[in-house]
């Protein structure tokens, strides 16, 4: 029984693996737009992320004109924000990952990426399930005792032919859902089969949510760990 408890976990770490490396590959960069929408309000986003591996990300806004500029940098474990309108560099705290990133339903940890879902976390296969006809594995997400992240527990559900992460549910460390993710418009977008529409529902604000809109992808592209600095910030948010 133990043995096939191990086998267990090992088969599920390796399906939450694949999925997270079809997403992120060994370097990205990628154009989105972002909606969010709220009961008496809708605005729109726009911004260009680039990536590699899981030590380095940057996020820059380019629309709309009042947030236009504004760019946010991860480099192994430092976080910071840079704002050209006020000229100030910020180094953004742990505490801050769990909150809105652009005041939207996704987190900073969504966005900038801090958190690892194969590395700090373990994992556990609870069932196989379809969506939409899509055969799927349902696994559990507990993070390890080390593990600085923000949720206390997700559940992901992940197809079984493309490791597509087409449905996800975020619970506190109380185990109350926080917020639902679903993934659709399956399309190819730089040499990968991958969703290119997210749509996040938070469980207790009924008429609010943030879809996210895939515009563009590129994977494995050459790029330089030099490209990650606060100068490199500094030239992005006023090019």
């Amino acid at each position: 029984m133990m043995l096939g408890g191990i086998i267990q976990a090992q088969d599920a770490t390796k399906i939450v693996q694949q999925a997270e490396e079809k997403m992120r590959g060994e370097s990205s960069r990628g154009e989105m737009q972002m909606k969010i929408i709220r009961t008496s309000w809708e605005r729109t986003i726009s911004f260009e992320t680039w990536g590699k591996g899981t030590e380095h990300s940057m996020t820059l806004v380019t629309a709309p004109a009042k947030e236009e500029g504004q760019i946010f940098l991860k480099r192994e474990n430092e976080l910071w924000q840079y704002n050209p309108t006020i000229n100030r560099m910020i180094k953004l705290p742990p505490s801050m990952m769990s909150q809105g990133w652009m005041g939207s339903d996704f987190s900073n940890d969504d966005i900038l990426k801090e958190s690892s879902l194969s590395k700090d976390y373990n994992h556990k296969i609870l069932a196989e399930e379809s969506i939409n006809g899509t055969e799927v594995y349902k696994i559990e997400l507990l993070p390890k005792e080390d593990a600085a992240v923000v949720w206390g527990k997700i559940v992901k559900w992940i197809s079984k032919d493309e490791y597509l992460q087409l449905k996800s549910e975020y619970y506190d460390v109380d185990d109350y859902l926080i917020k639902t993710e679903t993934a659709s418009d399956i399309k190819t977008m730089g040499g990968r089969v991958i969703p290119a529409y997210f749509e996040i529902i938070p469980a207790d604000e009924e008429g609010n949510k943030t879809v996210l809109i895939m515009k563009e992808m590129e994977f494995d592209i050459d790029i330089d760990n030099r490209f990650f600095s606060q100068q490199n910030m500094k030239q992005l948010s006023r090019r």
